[in-house]
């Protein structure tokens, strides 16, 4: 089958990133998708054994850090699209680890769109360069108001501040290089393959194990959470049909307390287990806050909603049994 693009998806192996090489290998067939991966601690070969030889799909291992090896990609694969999410994520890592994560967010994103802009046709409009991005870059709210894509950017943690970084980068390359880029900003994802340093999956793995789970300050920090699959949905969406240029903010529209998601994982995990009702809510154990922790975070989707027709389907309790049900199912396998 000839390929109609030949797609470089950066971060394939990891949390968010895995679903969107599953989905893009089964959907599209037509599709070559190139799949470029460091392997570090949060991925995972595992969670891709369902299309590890299929024809359309390639794995490279691999640092966008490595300009030597990104820029051989784009030729040896004429390149024709991509889809950036290899970054690093966790806040309380960029907190010890900052220039890591400028190396990682900003950095791997230059030598990504230097490689581009080197290798495409400024004229032509048949590539897409698809910066995925996070919620985080634009601040923390107070009790009222939601983000929109045309909130200022105010990034409170080294995470925020350099994937805030990688997001201007990207829109100058567009502006000054013509590079045909769409952006996307999310909210807080969950669903199976995250690693478990992130809140719900470490919950589940404590509660499991009986032990402790820590909760920063009061746990009245308000998210707002999105499945994964739904997120997966999004980037599909918008890597076919989102505007050059544009930015779509994507989320669950499903805010919640940290305490009050915390009482849903203990209530579905303890049942999931069989065993007695909230018998795990002992557990609980507020910590020292997070240095500089931002309040709340909440996007106004009613852009994607409007020019894309897309919303998130999966309801926040189904979604949440159905991450607590993968993740004892592979504790137990």
């Amino acid at each position: 089958m000839k390929h109609t693009k030949t797609i470089l998806i950066t971060g394939g192996v990891g949390f968010i990133g895995s679903h969107v090489v599953l989905r893009m290998v089964q959907h599209y067939p037509n599709y070559h998708i190139i799949n470029l991966d460091a392997l570090t601690y949060a991925a995972d070969l595992s969670y891709l054994e369902a299309i590890a030889h299929a024809p359309n799909y390639t794995f490279v291992k691999g640092d966008i850090n490595d300009g030597t090896l990104v820029t051989q990609l784009f030729q040896e694969y004429q390149i024709s699209d991509v889809l950036h999410l290899a970054a690093e994520s966790h806040v309380d890592t960029s907190i010890l680890q900052p220039l890591q994560f400028a190396k990682t967010n900003v950095m791997g994103t230059l030598q990504l769109l230097e490689a581009a802009r080197k290798a495409w046709d400024s004229s032509t409009t048949e590539h897409r360069f698809y910066h995925i991005s996070t919620d985080e870059v634009y601040g923390s709210l107070s009790d009222t108001g939601k983000f929109l894509e045309t909130t200022p950017y105010a990034p409170r943690s080294p995470y925020a501040a350099s994937k805030a970084a990688s997001d201007h980068f990207v829109r100058a390359y567009h502006h000054t290089y013509q590079l045909p880029v769409v952006l996307s900003n999310c909210s807080n994802n969950y669903g199976p393959h995250q690693y478990p340093e992130k809140l719900i999956p470490l919950c589940i793995k404590n509660i499991m194990e009986q032990q402790p789970l820590p909760i920063y300050g009061k746990g009245i920090n308000v998210r707002d959470w999105l499945y994964v699959e739904d997120h997966a949905a999004a980037i599909d969406r918008i890597f076919h049909q989102g505007k050059i240029g544009s930015t779509y903010n994507i989320g669950g529209n499903t805010e919640l307390r940290n305490i009050d998601l915390v009482h849903q994982l203990i209530a579905i995990t303890d049942k999931q287990l069989g065993r007695a009702a909230d018998s795990s809510l002992p557990l609980i154990e507020f910590v020292a806050d997070r240095l500089g922790h931002d309040y709340r975070y909440a996007m106004d989707t009613s852009k994607i909603t409007a020019e894309l027709d897309w919303k998130p389907e999966t309801p926040f309790h189904k979604g949440l049994e159905a991450t607590v049900k993968y993740y004892i199912q592979k504790k137990l396998s």
